[in-house]
């Protein structure tokens, strides 16, 4: 049978078998195989892939051998809690390489995101940082926090891995740390960080400036308008290249190029609200509206990893309610819902009309339709 380059078991096949005994029932591949089909035809835990395997063996084995049958949901449940989870993880950023090379890759969205029913007696529920490409919708890679740590700590060890030359990375206001920042610049990428009152002076310092009119009158601006579900929203972008003062206040942030201020104002049929959020940035776009606007864009896209990410987890992957707990599964089973919302990403960009189709509806599908699971599995004829 013959298999595109990026197919499931090309990659994640290569696991290594921690297993010592010589007559196991199922291979790795088999064992991965029909975990990876459930997932991405709706199951939620090892009961759910135990009964996807009998009632699909026959559509499993057009893939593989299964001469014992499918794995019981003990089989399944015991191999992911001592599964190598660095040789899993490595194995899906390779994998995520490989697809990413033709993806439109540009803003790299990192936040961090919490399954909140991972936890098991003291120990603590399961804390990732992702890596999202907001173009292609595409998880890029993971690294999870340690339970006596944050995502400061975390973000740092994921950047020694993520490509971002040429990019822009978007971080939330708990990352904006200059050896963040520093790092980002020395692997030539850029960044726009989120800044609050955890960097208390340099935030200050950037408010103070966008309330002085005179200065504000120099900056370049850009308005956007947002309609629908029973609300107005309106943003306006205020950005200027004018840093040189900040630098010299914080030597540490000797990369910043811009500093931005939105307000954003949501009209409702009983409220207005509006709110100012203010940004740093390495990027110097040119000081006009069409540089405001790409400002404005790039810092927009940041929601797509909480929208098209994290709610799609929790909406249609029922992340949050997973019961799964034990040693190494709750990360190998976040690492196995990446993979498939990559895969279903991927599957519904080929799609005739891609917009028609939400990532919940292609895991029905998958599930009822088997041509359209070998689609997604990328399966060719023998």
């Amino acid at each position: 049978m013959e298999w595109k380059e990026e197919g499931f078991l090309d990659h994640f096949g290569q696991i290594k078998d921690y297993r010592v005994s010589k007559n196991q029932l199922y291979t790795v591949a088999e064992i991965l195989f029909v975990t990876f089909c459930a997932v991405i035809c709706g199951a939620d835990g090892w009961q759910d892939v135990e009964a996807y395997g009998r009632s699909r063996i026959y559509h499993l084995r057009e893939y593989l051998d299964y001469n014992n049958g499918t794995p019981s949901d003990d089989t399944v449940r015991r191999f992911f809690r001592y599964i190598d989870l660095k040789n899993f993880e490595q194995l899906f950023r390779d994998w995520v390489k490989s697809i990413a090379k033709k993806a439109n890759v540009k803003v790299i969205a990192i936040d961090g995101k919490a399954s909140r029913h991972s936890f098991d007696g003291d120990g603590a529920m399961l804390h990732t940082v992702s890596a999202f490409s907001t173009e292609s919708r595409i998880v890029l890679g993971q690294e999870r926090v340690d339970d006596k740590s944050n995502e400061i700590t975390a973000i740092p060890k994921m950047l020694e891995w993520l490509d971002v030359k040429d990019h822009i990375i978007t971080i939330d206001a708990m990352g904006c740390q200059y050896n963040i920042a520093a790092n980002i610049i020395k692997k030539e990428g850029h960044y726009i960080f989120s800044l609050k009152g955890n960097q208390s002076s340099l935030f200050d310092d950037v408010k103070l400036y966008f309330q002085d009119q005179e200065y504000q009158a120099e900056c370049a601006k850009h308005t956007d308008y947002d309609k629908g579900h029973g609300r107005i929203e309106t943003r306006e972008c205020l950005v200027t290249n004018n840093t040189h003062w900040l630098r010299e206040r914080h030597p540490h942030w000797s990369s910043i190029k811009s500093i931005i201020r939105i307000n954003s104002t949501r009209e409702l049929k009983s409220s207005i609200t509006t709110e100012s959020r203010y940004y740093i940035s390495s990027l110097e776009y040119p000081q006009d509206k069409a540089g405001a606007e790409k400002m404005l864009v790039n810092i927009r896209s940041h929601w797509a990893i909480e929208n098209s990410l994290h709610w799609v987890l929790d909406m249609s992957f029922n992340d949050d309610q997973s019961r799964i707990r034990k040693g190494n599964a709750p990360y190998a089973m976040a690492i196995i819902r990446h993979i498939a919302t990559n895969t279903l990403q991927l599957t519904k960009d080929q799609l005739d009309k891609p917009n028609s189709h939400t990532i919940k509806r292609l895991r029905k599908l998958c599930g009822w339709d088997t041509k359209m699971l070998d689609k997604a599995l990328e399966k060719k004829s023998a």
